[in-house]
């Protein structure tokens, strides 16, 4: 951030408590299902325990925001999961001056598993969601006067997210999936990327059509040219074209937990990151972490198709890990939103 930017930042920056209000993205057309969006926020008001399903929040429902913020966060959850399963993260960027807005992304959800039954859909469409969710607040006097800008005049957005959130903030940055890539991918490692490959019906891998996308032809993703840093939790990486992903220019950190069986990280997280030579990028490799370590941990049982959510290898600590990750979020943002 410039320090002419920075010197317009009131107290928000520092501010005490994250407020939370749910909201409804704009129809984009008149057969638009309902889509929502979690809404974390600085505010003075005092946050309380809220529970909400396995995942309380401490905040202020509809606290009164804070007059400016640092720049504005989207928040990308993986798939058959929901937008408010990533409190610590949410609520502590909230707290340090930003705007977070955390995508509920309809057909891919806990709820609602409809939009996965089609690969191009999925994957152009989840990025699209993301897109929407920034358009909608944009749009919206009330938060677009609240979001800093940067020297170019235009907001500072950035986008986090864990699992198919992962690959969704990193098409954001320019990322282009190939089908035919998790097609292929099934059908030489299944066994030892098993939990993705089982899944791959319905996330274009092995029943992709033989032919489809073929010769390694990139699917039609828009980029949102808006985004500025982006923060990849274990990301679903093994359909992304080498080539796009070495055009992406906006910072990048990418995190994987060593231990993680649902997308095992030599043909996802690593393999982005070998492939990210244009772009500033990081990636860290964390010591004995499952593929939920990035989430809070539910209340209850959850069943995912690698386990419990709830599960953690032994001797793991995921709300201290948690605690670090969002202090190293807020350093990162700060750093890179400009």
């Amino acid at each position: 951030m410039t320090a002419a930017c920075a010197l317009l930042l009131p107290p928000a920056a520092n501010a005490a408590e994250a407020g939370f209000r749910k909201m409804t993205v704009a129809a984009h057309s008149a057969d638009a299902r309902p889509a929502h969006f979690a809404l974390y926020y600085p505010t003075p008001d005092t946050a309380r325990v809220i529970a909400m399903g396995p995942f309380p929040q401490t905040v202020a429902v509809n606290g009164a925001p804070e007059s400016k913020f640092k720049g504005l966060i989207v928040i990308s959850h993986g798939t058959v999961s929901t937008e408010i399963g990533f409190s610590t993260l949410a609520q502590a960027l909230a707290r340090n001056g930003y705007l977070v807005a955390s995508v509920e992304h309809v057909g891919d959800t806990w709820q609602d598993q409809s939009m996965r039954a089609t690969p191009v859909r999925y994957f152009a469409e989840r990025p699209r969601q993301a897109s929407r969710v920034i358009d909608t607040l944009l749009a919206d006097p009330q938060w677009r006067a609240r979001i800093a800008n940067g020297a170019d005049g235009r907001p500072l957005i950035g986008a986090l997210g864990h699992s198919a959130g992962g690959y969704t903030v990193l098409a954001l940055a320019g990322g282009k999936p190939v089908l035919s890539r998790m097609r292929t991918h099934c059908e030489t490692e299944a066994a030892l990327d098993p939990v993705l490959c089982n899944l791959s019906h319905t996330l274009g891998g092995a029943s992709m059509p033989a032919g489809a996308a073929a010769d390694g032809q990139e699917e039609p993703v828009q980029a949102d040219t808006r985004v500025r840093a982006v923060m990849a939790l274990a990301p679903m990486g093994v359909a992304f074209s080498a080539s796009s992903l070495a055009s992406i220019t906006v910072p990048v950190t990418i995190y994987a937990g060593e231990k993680d069986t649902f997308l095992v990280p030599r043909f996802h997280a690593q393999w982005v990151m070998q492939n990210m030579r244009g772009a500033n990028a990081t990636l860290q490799l964390v010591p004995n972490a499952g593929h939920y370590a990035f989430m809070n941990t539910p209340t209850m049982d959850l069943p995912s198709p690698d386990g419990s959510v709830a599960h953690d290898p032994q001797g793991f600590d995921r709300a201290a890990f948690l605690d670090r990750v969002a202090q190293e979020s807020i350093t990162f943002f700060d750093k890179s939103l400009r």
